[in-house]
């Protein structure tokens, strides 16, 4: 009896170690992501070949004739003639464009909401819905996943952001910003007034929000409500078209600050007011914007930028001495330190500027200054992954532009993808992405979300 036992312990010891060695050697083939990914998605162990995950990735297709038919009927709601596009936050074509997106979504069979000051949320449930979702802002990459036949372990969720640009109230990205849970911005929003002198809680009750709260904060969300954010965006520069590389995989965002400056003269006629006289206010303000370019190249890095987009004169005539200007300055860098000590150095230019042309520095007002941000190692990856499954050409880039995604990073792990735009060419009628490179940047973010829905 004793033996028999003896032998039976030997026995169990063998098939333990047989099975274990046997385990070992799975999850050594089995060490590729894109099986490991697969393996999850389907629900099956894949350990005869790789044939089921090469499947998967060939059977992601972009729908590029529709996508490119949504993309022109979107570009439609505008004040302005194509191949221009111009829709003001809370105008009559803002609240068009926004329910042609609603209605979009719930094609793709999303669950919409929206909050206060019109954020649009569409969410595809997961099996396991009580994680914390991974959201994007691309409803074809949802698309893309459903065709395949994908289900997704994470609830995955498109976010259409409130004011990306500074269209109305010149602040980018406001509806991320709110939503990433800044007090203080929300209070100031509160008494922000656009060029008509319209507040920002006027537009947005004139569009429908925002009625029962005046209180901006109703629309943070807490840190960890996402557990990854991936965009996708245009380059808007010319590095990748230069490179003939198809992705960029962003690393870090660039931080921004924004800058409003007024100076006020005594004005007068043009011929009247000799020059020694002159308290000419236009004068201040062009000084000031050769000044900030001076300052930026002296940084000493190439990452360092200025601009003065905004220059108005008042009263803006041709026989009449300025007496008030109005500028805004955007300037950005991925140090920090070194772009609030350009900024300090603009501050002081303005200071003595005003002082020599004895006109008066009436307002020096950083508008926002925001920190830079680093995009998720895990999200890096997942996307360098994803290009490669697709034999896809990939390089690691910083944006210099800032996105949403700056603002999401503060309550989420983050993450960029870049795809060609023609020369660069942004923010300008000549802006352009062929359909093969919407469809590739489209396909590596449908694949980088199922990775990330499944961990």
């Amino acid at each position: 009896m004793l033996c028999h036992s003896s032998y039976l312990y030997h026995l169990h010891l063998l098939v333990l170690f047989i099975f274990c060695s046997i385990s070992a050697i799975w999850a050594q083939q089995n060490d590729d992501p894109t099986i490991r990914t697969m393996e999850a998605f389907s629900g099956y162990p894949i350990h005869e070949s790789n044939s089921f995950a090469s499947d998967f990735v060939s059977s992601l297709s972009v729908d590029t004739q529709t996508l490119q038919k949504q993309i022109e009927e979107l570009s439609t709601f505008s004040d302005t003639p194509a191949p221009s596009v111009t829709r003001v936050l809370y105008t009559e074509k803002d609240v068009l464009a926004r329910g042609y997106i609603k209605n979009l979504m719930q094609l793709s069979g999303l669950t919409v909401r929206e909050d206060a000051v019109g954020n649009i949320f569409g969410r595809w449930t997961g099996d396991e819905a009580e994680l914390a979702p991974v959201a994007t802002g691309a409803i074809e990459a949802i698309n893309v996943l459903k065709r395949s036949g994908f289900k997704p372990r994470k609830s995955l969720e498109v976010i259409m952001f409130t004011s990306e640009e500074p269209t109305r109230f010149g602040i980018s990205c406001l509806g991320s910003r709110l939503l990433a849970g800044s007090e203080a911005f929300a209070k100031s929003l509160i008494s922000t007034v656009d060029s008509q002198n319209i507040s920002f809680l006027e537009a947005a009750r004139s569009a429908g929000y925002a009625k029962e709260h005046d209180d901006l904060s109703v629309v943070f969300l807490k840190k960890g409500s996402y557990s990854a954010f991936v965009e996708l965006h245009i380059e808007q520069g010319p590095i990748l078209e230069d490179e003939d590389t198809s992705i960029g995989v962003v690393t870090a965002i660039a931080a921004p600050a924004s800058i409003k400056v007024d100076f006020e003269g005594n004005g007068g006629h043009a011929g009247a007011v000799l020059m020694p006289n002159r308290n000419d206010a236009g004068l201040a303000a062009a000084e000031l914007a050769l000044a900030i370019e001076k300052h930026v190249l002296e940084s000493g890095s190439i990452d360092t930028v200025g601009t003065v987009g905004i220059l108005d004169l008042h009263p803006g005539a041709i026989n009449s001495i300025p007496s008030k200007s109005h500028i805004e300055i955007d300037t950005r860098d991925i140090d920090e330190k070194r772009r609030n000590t350009v900024i300090e150095k603009i501050h002081q230019s303005a200071i003595t500027i005003a002082k020599n042309r004895k006109v008066r520095l009436s307002e020096f007002k950083i508008v926002n200054q925001d920190p830079p941000a680093l995009s998720e190692k895990s999200i890096i990856e997942a996307a360098e992954a994803a290009s490669k499954e697709l034999n896809l050409t990939d390089k690691l880039m910083i944006s210099r532009a800032y996105h949403d995604s700056l603002f999401m990073a503060r309550i989420s792990p983050m993450g960029m993808i870049f795809i060609p735009c023609y020369k660069g060419y942004s923010h300008k009628p000549e802006e352009y992405a062929s359909g093969q490179d919407i469809a590739n940047g489209v396909k590596v973010l449908a694949l980088t979300l199922a990775k990330l829905s499944l961990q």
